[in-house]
């Protein structure tokens, strides 16, 4: 992407899967990886309790982090970063730059701690490299772009996921 110009970038993004897709997409592939390799599953006492807590807390990390969007008055469309008005760095923008993604993949990991299959869990690194790869990045770049030294400081200070 070195070189392009932030349009043909923002383009670029468009012909990603949208990320709520790729959670929908992971959670089926886990599934069916549970229901194809049953010699992977696990089974633990309270199992389906640790689930329902890390489904739960990934939402609530989400949610509160659209929310700040939200409030601030800027876009949560993950395909225009360079829509985005407000530098957001308050509540859970204080511990992850991608509360949002970190929520989603909380929430995928109390969905593979459910199906309890070690296959599944595969997918959730899957998800995390395709994520950090072809959504982050090139979000970052067009934040760097939007916003300069501030997001710069910013990455400085938080770390990508935690």
């Amino acid at each position: 992407m070195a070189g392009e110009g932030k349009d043909a970038r923002v383009a670029k993004m468009k012909l990603k899967i949208p990320p709520v897709v790729q959670v929908i997409m992971s959670a089926v592939a886990m599934w069916l990886i549970n229901n194809q390799l049953p010699l992977l599953d696990f089974k633990f006492l309270l199992q389906h309790l640790v689930s329902g807590a890390l489904m739960a807390c990934g939402l609530i990390i989400a949610i509160v982090a659209v929310g700040d969007f939200r409030t601030a008055k800027t876009t949560v469309n993950p395909t225009t970063p360079s829509e985005a008005n407000t530098l957001i760095i308050k509540g859970p923008y204080r511990i992850s730059r991608n509360p949002m993604y970190l929520g989603m993949l909380i929430t995928l990991s109390g969905w593979a701690v459910w199906l309890g299959n070690y296959a599944a869990i595969g997918i959730l690194l899957i998800f995390f490299w395709y994520m950090t790869m072809f959504q982050i990045k090139p979000e970052e770049e067009a934040l760097k772009e939007k916003f300069g030294a501030d997001y710069e400081a910013y990455c400085k200070k938080v770390r990508r996921w935690i």
